[in-house]
């Protein structure tokens, strides 16, 4: 598998959405930035904001698109095909319902479950899913009429910790992940 380019968290912009469930992709990344010496900064041409970090050997882009969920394919796209990243040089941070809180995962290609983000990103590359996604469970709320209202929703302290827990977990791998040594990292990640 090829080193990875481009590391996408997903969220929502705005102060209203900060830490909400759909933002777990945002906090990951800016995390990473955070352990890596990066700072954002705005760019309008990609509508995101981006940063460019060093992860062991690996330079990597990290991209929190600002168009919201739905149209968030059009910030990825543009950046990938500005810098020449292919679909499988790119992971894609994400919340995911059919994970319980706490729990990490990562997983290459795919559809999108449902996600609008995925969606999205699936769309503007041309309908290639075959990019990583590392998934940070948020629960589900037993109702699917009630999955626009959870997600865009902050979670209790004890839940929002162990979504943070994973996002912690995830984090010690990433010179794995940039690497490409999905293996190794799934099973680190996997084993909890």
């Amino acid at each position: 598998m090829p080193m990875i380019k481009m590391i996408v968290g997903l969220g929502n912009p705005g102060t209203q959405y900060a830490h909400t469930r759909h933002n777990a992709g945002f906090d990951f990344v800016d995390e990473l930035a955070k352990n890596r010496g990066g700072s954002f900064s705005l760019d309008t041409k990609y509508s995101a904001f981006i940063c460019k970090v060093q992860i062991g050997i690996c330079p990597v882009w990290l991209l929190k698109p600002q168009t919201f969920m739905n149209l968030s394919g059009k910030s990825v796209s543009a950046l990938a095909n500005f810098y020449k990243i292919e679909p499988e040089e790119i992971l894609v941070a994400h919340d995911e319902l059919d994970l319980d809180p706490g729990v990490a995962k990562i997983k290459f290609s795919g559809g999108h479950g449902g996600h609008n983000g995925l969606r999205d990103i699936i769309k503007c590359m041309g309908n290639n899913k075959d990019f990583h996604r590392l998934r940070l469970g948020v629960g589900h709320p037993g109702d699917s009429k009630e999955v626009a209202n959870y997600v865009l929703k902050k979670a209790p302290a004890a839940e929002f910790e162990q979504t943070q827990d994973a996002i912690y977990r995830a984090l010690k791998l990433d010179e794995q992940i940039a690497r490409g040594q999905w293996q190794a990292a799934m099973n680190t990640l996997h084993s909890k």
